[in-house]
């Protein structure tokens, strides 16, 4: 983990922390990449190369973000799996595969929609603390906030709100959703007629 803000090193952390390192493969249309699982833990991640053939700062973002996805199930769902046997109810479709995770494209581009998997909802909730670390953000967010309340806690202006996330998006090296989506979990948007000490 950098000790100052700046992109986390999310492939090196996958080769260090499960000791395997990510390949790439072409995958279905709509699958971005998956995680395969042993008795021991993960044995591989996989991505598709879809992203790295689209070029650009976007496409690295986004396969940063899909690395920090797989990472995700890495780290809260490899128990679900070490006993050798597939968990009740992880894939209500029937089918016999319980040693992979995947992350697959939902919806339109500009649409997401939560569709009940939690282990999805776990593995892109990892994305943000992977690939923006609460310390970090904090430090790289001071400037866009202001003391709020009894307490002085920091506070993210709205007024600067998007630029910050912007800004942020540079720094940690992700695509602006990743960031704002970040923001609003360390930085709760107020309330409308919310007290504040």
């Amino acid at each position: 983990m950098p000790d100052t803000p700046e992109p986390v090193r999310v492939e090196r952390f996958v080769e260090k922390h499960f000791k395997v390192s990510p390949r790439y493969e072409a995958l279905p249309d709509s699958v971005l990449g998956y995680t395969s699982f042993g008795p021991n833990g993960v044995t591989g991640i996989v991505i598709t190369t879809a992203l790295d053939e689209e070029g650009g700062s976007v496409s690295e973002r986004r396969i940063r973000t899909t690395l920090a996805h797989e990472a995700g199930h890495g780290l809260l769902h490899t128990h679900l799996f070490a006993l050798g046997e597939k968990p009740p109810k992880l894939f209500e479709d029937g089918n016999d595969r319980p040693e992979i995770l995947c992350r697959d494209v939902h919806g339109t581009p500009h649409e997401s929609r939560y569709d009940g998997r939690w282990w999805e909802f776990q593995a892109n909730r990892a994305i943000g603390g992977l690939l923006m670390p609460r310390g970090l953000v904090i430090k790289a967010a001071a400037p866009f906030c202001e003391e709020r309340g009894g307490l002085g806690l920091p506070a993210l202006k709205e007024d600067e709100r998007e630029r910050a996330a912007r800004e942020l998006a540079e720094i940690f090296d992700v695509n602006p959703v990743v960031a704002r989506i970040r923001l609003d979990d360390l930085f709760a948007r107020p309330e409308s007629g919310q007290l504040t000490l």
